[in-house]
């Protein structure tokens, strides 16, 4: 059975503030400052992309349910019947 210290790296646990700092140090030498500002920035715009989509996304059912109050709309059967069955 695993438990979460078995999981969870070692230095993960202790990582205190300084430890947080050395290994934001790390990343920045290893990746540059410029390849971290053009991530954060593609991270933002997936943010405002997703914020977008929820927003149209309510607006499209708010709409759909006021239209709904005029008219219902019926389901429509699209069984094929025995005879298209068998031309099908």
């Amino acid at each position: 059975m695993l438990t979460p210290h078995m999981v969870t790296p070692l230095f993960i646990n202790n990582a205190g503030p300084w430890g947080l700092l050395l290994i934001a140090i790390v990343v920045l030498v290893l990746f540059g400052r410029g390849k971290i500002a053009g991530l954060m920035g593609e991270v933002g715009k997936g943010i405002t992309a997703f914020k977008k989509g929820v927003k149209d996304g309510t607006e499209e059912l708010e709409d759909r349910r006021e239209g709904q109050d005029d008219t219902t709309e019926t389901a429509r059967d699209v069984t094929p019947t025995p005879r298209e069955r068998d031309q099908g």
